[in-house]
């Protein structure tokens, strides 16, 4: 597992927008200068969010984009799956994943349960309000 640049950018947009937004709308481009991301970059991640539901956007004067929820209801787990797809240390705990020929023999394959039970249940465990304290 490899928490690309996009996943932890999103959790930078989703804890600025938690921070700042009040229930307004932010504009894209003061998040963008806010934390230092590109606009480029916001443009493929805002989308993500919002089509998941997890922000709301309008566009036009007075646009932006605001949270759908309580920063204590976005579980960072929730963030990261969107952005990053699964969680997963080894590929054949993937969803989705072919079944392992050699599952039945493996002797790791109880490790490699236990730590993807542990990495999503401590990714779930936290929230963006969590994350506003640190």
């Amino acid at each position: 597992m490899f928490i690309s640049t996009r996943g932890r950018y999103a959790l930078r947009v989703m804890i600025d927008l938690a921070e700042t937004s009040n229930g307004e709308y932010v504009p894209m481009k003061t998040i963008a200068e806010r934390q230092d991301i590109s606009l480029k970059y916001l443009e493929r991640i805002l989308p993500i969010l919002k089509k998941n539901g997890l922000v709301e956007g309008i566009q036009g004067k007075g646009g932006g984009y605001r949270l759908c929820r309580a920063p204590e209801k976005y579980p960072v787990g929730e963030i990261l799956r969107l952005t990053e797809g699964d969680l997963a240390p080894v590929a054949c705990l993937e969803c989705g994943a072919a079944p392992c020929d050699r599952r039945n023999e493996c002797r790791t394959i109880g490790m490699w349960e236990k730590l993807d039970s542990l990495i999503n249940d401590y990714f779930d465990g936290v929230t963006i309000a969590d994350l506003m304290k640190k």
